[in-house]
């Protein structure tokens, strides 16, 4: 037995890989960042890019408090690791629009108080540029389908539903 080991049968254990470095691309900007290869998405933007939009709740992926766009494609960040997402473009509520310059669904989700704590709306934001990234939305019945894996524990859901509605619409119009 290790004589440091204060647990029996540790002592043969391998230490951890070291951190690596990987870069990200991040809201159209190359981001390097020193990570374990088990750290994921949600930490690598929260903790180490400084990006706190992103926000953490369940980290089992069943809230969506955590999706971001990859590749334009809406993901749980909590669900994948960071370092299988170099070479992908990943966007989060701060690539979506600035304090000057509202995204029409930031500005629609003011529109119709679509939110109360806030706690929820950056992924509840995501998801639904997500959704219309994939041009599957068009009823509310199918808004309210592909918005399921975001939970509002405040209940906003009426609102959140009429501003998604209100710019997929306007998307609709454009594409038509």
């Amino acid at each position: 037995m290790n004589p440091n080991s204060t647990l029996p049968g540790l002592a043969d254990v391998a230490p951890p890989p070291p951190a690596s470095p990987i870069t990200l691309r991040i809201n159209g900007r190359d981001v390097r960042l020193q990570l374990a290869p088990w750290t994921t998405l949600l930490d690598a933007l929260r903790e180490y890019a400084g990006l706190t939009g992103t926000k953490k709740g369940c980290d089992h992926g069943q809230c969506g408090s955590c999706t971001v766009l990859v590749d334009g494609k809406r993901i749980n960040s909590c669900l994948t690791l960071a370092v299988m997402q170099e070479g992908h473009d990943i966007t989060t509520i701060e690539g979506l629009g600035t304090e000057h310059d509202l995204h029409p669904l930031q500005q629609a989700f003011i529109k119709h108080d679509a939110f109360q704590c806030g706690y929820c709306t950056p992924g509840q934001i995501c998801s639904a540029q997500g959704l219309i990234n994939e041009g599957k939305a068009r009823t509310e019945a199918e808004i309210k389908e592909l918005m399921s894996g975001n939970l509002c524990r405040c209940g906003a859901y009426v609102g959140i539903l009429q501003a998604v509605k209100e710019v997929v619409d306007k998307e609709l119009k454009i594409k038509n």
